[in-house]
């Protein structure tokens, strides 16, 4: 074990707990703050592991995580945003009501 693996396993290890918890029992805007420092903790992870095992393709991961993790947010955003709001009745112009 070298120091990048020490590195990879101590910011996984002290980190990601409280974030799956955030994730798990927080509001709304607690959740999507959890998992957007999660996506952001992993990509870290994904660029020290590399250096780890002196791969540095495996780098392209952390690079197509950083892409994709704020387009998950908002996908995340929208489902949770879309079952909070229920859809109010418009008003029927034929009816006056």
């Amino acid at each position: 074990m070298n120091a990048w693996t020490a590195a990879a396993l101590v910011l996984l290890a002290a980190t990601v707990p409280p974030y799956l918890w955030v994730v798990a029992r927080g509001t709304t805007v607690r959740r999507l703050a959890g998992i957007s420092l999660l996506s952001t903790t992993v990509g870290t992870v994904f660029l020290v592991l590399p250096q780890a095992y002196q791969r540095p393709a495996y780098q392209d991961l952390a690079l197509v995580l950083a892409v994709l993790a704020p387009a998950g947010t908002l996908v995340f955003t929208r489902f949770v945003a879309g079952s909070r709001h229920e859809t109010r009745p418009t008003h029927d112009s034929r009816t006056g009501t």
